[in-house]
């Protein structure tokens, strides 16, 4: 049995339903979004339910939309009707989760929800079912068949239920204008957390650690100030004190390369002028976009008259616990 092959083939097979749950989007996605904006927007929360393991992804479901600002609860079906359904309030909106749209459980619930002002929005592989009859709103997570051998365990299902929860989650929070210093608030744990919450200013190199050398300055001179500042470049500076260029370690090694005597020459003919910056009341979490997309190891810091005032080094992230 080749085991490679048998798991290639079950990414295959939901990756498929992927595709497949992508293209049959439709106008009610839009509407499943706007109703869910709305009910948040009116204060109203919204109330996950499923059974088996539609309830284990609608408790991630749950989970990201908390993490993304928009209150949400998982009712739980089987004590639904022991007292749970008590956080239910008019208003608020149901995502009822069931592949089959038949599960008995949820079934039995949906009268009871139904006496609540409340809409219901569904996910479920059977556009036809008992449950899509009862939901304002129907959003098709069928697929054409499990990544299970026998066609039995839930799988690409299951994987289809929990993508379509996430595209509501993070289409809402593009509509509702969720920011990063939003996200911040719910994240204060961990590294994440730390990169949410810390200011560049926290973080960079500042005053004794910062190497600079003036414009006129040599290269000698440059790679003195970094190893005094144990710094990987350096900021060479006009005289008026704003931002001429960098040098890096890097670009020294390569210079190096073409001419072992570049020593006493001008730091300002090898430099790179206008490097990227960023400012140091940024959140922490721009360096860390700002490294990945221009893939550099220094970044300037600049204050809110953009002359340098830090600098920040790929190193010093993971001793911070930024990454």
């Amino acid at each position: 049995m080749d085991l490679l092959a048998s798991a290639r083939r079950v990414i295959e097979i939901e990756g498929d339903g992927l595709q497949r749950i992508a293209a049959g989007l439709d106008q009610s996605f839009v509407d499943a979004v706007e109703q869910l904006k709305k009910t948040l927007e009116r204060k109203g929360k919204i109330v996950v339910v499923g059974v088996g393991k539609s309830e284990n992804i609608g408790l991630k479901i749950a989970a990201t939309l908390n993490s993304t600002g928009a209150s949400t609860v998982v009712l739980d079906s089987q004590n639904a009707l022991h007292g749970d359904l008590g956080i239910l309030s008019d208003g608020d909106i149901i995502l009822a989760l069931s592949y089959s749209g038949e599960t008995e459980e949820l079934i039995n619930l949906l009268p009871f929800i139904k006496r609540f002002e409340v809409k219901v929005i569904s996910l479920t592989g059977n556009t036809t079912s008992t449950l899509a009859k009862f939901s304002d709103t129907v959003l098709d997570t069928s697929v054409e068949r499990e990544a299970c051998p026998l066609n039995l365990a839930p799988t690409s299902s299951s994987t289809a239920m929990l993508v379509m929860g996430d595209a509501l989650a993070m289409v809402l929070l593009e509509t509702r204008g969720f920011t990063e210093n939003d996200f911040a608030r719910f994240h204060p744990g961990g590294s994440l957390g730390k990169a949410l919450l810390t200011k560049v200013r926290d973080i960079m190199r500042s005053d004794q650690q910062l190497p600079t050398v003036d414009l006129n300055a040599d290269v000698f001179a440059a790679i003195d100030a970094m190893n005094k500042a144990r710094a990987g470049a350096c900021l060479i500076l006009n005289q008026n004190g704003t931002l001429g260029g960098i040098f890096t370690h890097g670009d020294f090694a390569r210079c190096f390369r073409k001419d072992p005597l570049l020593g006493d020459k001008p730091v300002a003919d090898l430099m790179t002028k206008e490097p990227i910056s960023i400012k140091a009341d940024d959140l922490a979490v721009e360096v860390l976009k700002t490294l990945g997309q221009s893939r550099i190891d220094d970044l300037v810091v600049l204050d809110e008259h953009g002359k340098p005032v830090g600098l920040v080094d790929t190193q010093d992230l993971a001793r911070l616990k930024i990454v």
